[in-house]
């Protein structure tokens, strides 16, 4: 597999996507409540987040405050696809994610909104990024020596993930394409019993988030081999990443960020957007977020646009690539 993050970053023209009319005199904003809609049940990662930085936000915006509307349903395009006819006057954003702004695409064949041209990038919160951890029974102890045995045992590795088209789903396909190896793709509902089957050895490896395999490291109960990401995390500092293991150019993180109808004033993005990058700079804000496996990421608006663009045409490819469905 060619494709990678370099070349699709160098091959994108993001220039006027986001820019939209010149801005106008605008109203005094906020003149309303503003709602963060959450396209997930509460509880979730997605929704832990919005609820942080609204907190946050609420002592730096004067105003009517802030409220968290939890809209989940169809893997979460329906909240999306709302927030995208909402009118973009700065009342109404989404907490988004890289399942709902890159992953759906392609996964689904009649998304109800545009990740590109009906939003407006505010700001990028979060990267999570995935670890490849395999059962210690396998006779490999760097990710040299695993992608080595994988390939002279084709076709005879599983891989679990939490579900159809789930991030490590997506993930773990793509480490197969770039390291050239055939494994098989076992599904479970959800994280936990795909990672204890792995524990049991009855699958062999996954690539996923951090908290759910790094404590079972520890203990010895699972390996830990690389982190997909672009450098070595705060959180497990001995953890080489994959690239430094021989997989040039790959990461594989899950990501959230604020995002708000297409259209949104430039000035009210760009305000949201320092408060936001403020919050992230906050030492015990980033602690919280670490001991979740998470790395706070302060980024521009136009900066997370080209990170969702990136994101779009990579994964479209891993996932046409690899046949990867929804689960019905």
């Amino acid at each position: 597999m060619t494709l990678d993050r370099r070349s699709v970053l160098a091959g994108l023209g993001t220039a006027g996507l986001y820019g939209g009319a010149p801005v106008q005199a605008q109203p005094a904003w906020p003149s309303q409540i503003i709602r963060i809609v959450v396209p997930f049940t509460p509880g979730g990662s997605t929704d832990v987040l919005a609820r942080l930085i609204a907190a946050k936000l609420e002592q730096t915006i004067p105003g009517k405050g802030f409220v968290i509307e939890n809209r989940p349903g169809a893997g979460g395009m329906t909240a999306a696809g709302q927030v995208a006819k909402s009118e973009p006057d700065g009342h109404t954003l989404m907490m988004g994610h890289i399942g709902t702004l890159a992953f759906a695409p392609a996964l689904y064949p009649n998304v109800p909104y545009d990740p590109v041209k009906d939003f407006q990038p505010v700001a990028l919160v979060a990267m999570v990024p995935n670890i490849l951890a395999i059962n210690p029974k396998l006779p490999a102890k760097t990710l040299g020596e695993f992608i080595a045995y994988a390939k002279a045992n084709p076709g005879k590795l599983n891989y679990s993930s939490g579900g159809q088209g789930s991030a490590a789903h997506i993930a773990t396909a793509y480490l197969t394409y770039r390291a050239g190896i055939d494994a098989v793709h076992v599904p479970y509902r959800g994280t936990a019993p795909s990672v204890n089957d792995l524990v049991a050895g009855n699958v062999q490896f996954t690539l996923t988030g951090g908290p759910a395999v790094l404590p079972l490291s520890e203990g010895g109960q699972l390996r830990v081999l690389g982190v997909a990401s672009r450098e070595r995390v705060g959180f497990a500092p001995d953890l080489p990443t994959l690239v430094e293991g021989g997989l040039p150019d790959f990461e594989a993180v899950q990501w959230y960020g604020v995002v708000a109808p297409a259209r949104t004033p430039r000035p009210v993005v760009d305000r949201l957007n320092r408060e936001i990058n403020a919050l992230l700079g906050q030492s015990d804000f980033a602690a919280a977020l670490a001991r979740d496996g998470a790395i706070a990421r302060p980024e521009s608006p136009d900066g997370f646009g080209k990170l969702i663009a990136s994101e779009l045409a990579l994964w479209r490819d891993v996932i046409t690539r690899a046949g990867i469905k929804a689960a019905e």
